[in-house]
């Protein structure tokens, strides 16, 4: 099989670019995002799913989960390995682009730009900015947050020279970069890669974001294994690598395709792992069920009013 690097693909394969290739079209044109109906979930009938081309990222608001082109196509082509989706990813790159009422077609391929001049201003402790806060609330975890996330003050220079100023939470990943995350945005500040939290030296679990490993750790905050983040299933197979040291290993990946993909891959190489997932039965990953819990918190149950009739209404 061709080899294909997956920084080639990074660099050279724009998110936009893809999808047309791929048949599919924005709904409605923006700026500085375009804005389609999700093709990794049937019915969407809202469009939900953004792109941001210019930073080479996309946004899944159904399901809550985004990344680079890799990542897109990890959950487009959930059957595959990770080197046949960079080959169909390349490929399809290849294909004449179809003519779009939004896109002009640019025969000549491009190197897709990647987050410009972006710069960390500052960086805080939990509890500074009061909207990071409610996310964090509505997320089930602010009370554990403040002891693994930061908050981050950035900015980003666009090809403009404007100056636009944000915050999110985040933490640091294994090569440095900012892996953040607010109501509006998730995305990587600097290199990607995984997040490694070293605990018990036979024991790992592992996670596709960090906001699932906070839900575990609030449901579990006695257990000390190996923390495993890998940030995005782009990495599944360097995760299945360092995994092999560990005679005990705990899998908690998403209930969606690209999740019980990587789930199968990982039992795969090494069978001796196990599923844990029906911690999370019935809810697309473990923080989605904490949130589901926060919000019956938030919102008592209605009394019902007919509790007490015992039989029909006569009139």
């Amino acid at each position: 099989m061709t080899t294909i690097n997956p920084t080639t693909i990074k660099e050279q394969v724009s998110v936009a670019g893809l999808l047309a290739r791929l048949g599919y079209q924005p709904i409605r044109p923006g700026a500085r995002e375009l804005v389609y109906h999700s093709m990794l979930r049937e019915g969407d009938r809202t469009p939900s799913f953004s792109v941001n081309d210019t930073l080479g990222v996309w946004y899944d608001h159904g399901t809550g989960k985004g990344g680079n082109v890799i990542d897109f196509g990890l959950a487009y082509w959930p059957n595959l390995t990770f080197r046949e989706v960079l080959l169909k990813l390349w490929e399809t790159a290849q294909l004449a682009a179809p003519v779009s009422s939004f896109q002009p077609v640019n025969r000549r391929r491009r190197k897709a730009q990647k987050l410009p001049h972006y710069q960390v201003e500052n960086v805080k402790a939990i509890g500074t900015a009061r909207l990071i806060s409610q996310y964090l609330k509505i997320r089930g975890i602010a009370d554990i947050a403040p002891a693994w996330l930061k908050e981050v003050y950035y900015y980003v220079d666009n090809e403009k020279q404007e100056r636009k100023h944000f915050f999110a939470a985040g933490h640091q990943n294994e090569l440095g970069g900012w892996e953040i995350r607010n109501k509006h945005f998730k995305g990587c500040l600097g290199r990607k890669a995984m997040t490694i939290i070293s605990g018990d030296s036979r024991k790992a679990a592992l996670f596709e974001g960090y906001f699932d490993f906070l839900s575990w750790k609030t449901e579990n905050p006695e257990a000390n294994p190996t923390i495993m983040v890998l940030n995005s299933l782009s990495f599944i197979e360097q995760a299945i690598k360092l995994a092999t040291r560990y005679p005990h290993i705990d899998c908690f990946f998403d209930h969606d395709k690209a999740g019980r993909a990587a789930t199968r891959q990982l039992l795969k190489a090494l069978p001796y792992a196990s599923d844990r997932s029906a911690a999370y039965a019935g809810h697309h990953d473990y923080n989605d069920k904490l949130q589901a819990e926060a919000r019956a918190r938030r919102e008592p149950p209605r009394k019902d009013i007919f509790k007490h009739v015992k039989g029909p209404i006569q009139w």
